[in-house]
């Protein structure tokens, strides 16, 4: 496979989860590239499926030309490469393992408590009644999981520490789904909405979301460039055919 000259990151527009890796990135400093891509239309093509077959985002193209698709892959990769712990911790570490607990609960539970909600929202064939049915078990998971967060956060200004970590990039990139299904009432959580309020004010995640956006942003200045979808799968399919 021919190497390229930074990974590639492939982010999902509107309100991916993919948002809060973005500005994990920018938090690590290494360089790296975007790709955006539509997951109400590009992302559903049959182009796309040769990138990643179970058509979601996010998706990191290594520099070795290597695919790498889920929240938590692409994290650990990042922690991999992450020397000088600006974003993880020292591997064996109880702090290690903390953060992977974190990691594992946001990308699991609270990321899947949403599930209903999406369903109810892009199920065309759904009547209203099942709509609602799938909301109300989607409030109840979102309240639970929230209730749950809630108990787990200390006095620290974010999750593990007073620095952001993977866990508060994966914990911001789906937490604004609350707001959009209103799901709960974020001033029954103060704790997390302290957490968010901070993580969203930060340069950062403001960058992430313009670029999320579509709209001029100035980052780190480890983000050289964006890559136009229709240029990285037929990138990948050279490199596949080598």
């Amino acid at each position: 496979m021919n190497p390229i000259s930074e990974p590639i990151f492939i982010a999902g527009f509107p309100l991916g989860s993919s948002a809060g890796l973005v500005a994990a990135f920018e938090w690590l400093g290494q360089p790296y590239r975007i790709t955006r891509v539509d997951m109400l239309g590009e992302m559903r093509t049959d182009a796309y499926k040769r990138l990643n077959g179970r058509v979601e985002t996010p998706v990191l193209i290594t520099q070795q030309s290597q695919v790498v698709t889920e929240t938590m892959a692409i994290a650990l990769w990042l922690e991999a490469r992450d020397t000088e712990r600006r974003i993880s911790f020292e591997p064996g570490t109880p702090h290690a393992d903390r953060l992977h607990q974190y990691l594992a609960f946001l990308n699991t539970s609270f990321t899947g408590a949403f599930y209903p909600m999406w369903v109810a929202l892009e199920a065309q064939d759904a009547t209203e009644g099942e709509r609602e049915t799938l909301r109300k078990f989607g409030r109840s998971f979102v309240a639970l999981r929230h209730e749950q967060l809630e108990a787990m956060i200390g006095d620290t200004d974010y999750l593990l520490g007073n620095k952001p970590t993977l866990a508060d990039a994966v914990f911001a990139g789906v937490a604004r789904w609350a707001d959009f299904h209103q799901a709960i009432e974020p001033r029954d959580y103060p704790r997390i909405l302290a957490l968010r309020q901070r993580i969203e004010a930060d340069p950062a995640f403001r960058f992430a979301l313009a670029v999320e956006d579509g709209k001029p942003a100035i980052g780190s200045g480890a983000m050289k460039g964006f890559v136009p979808l229709e240029e990285v799968i037929p990138m990948q399919d050279a490199a596949c055919d080598v």
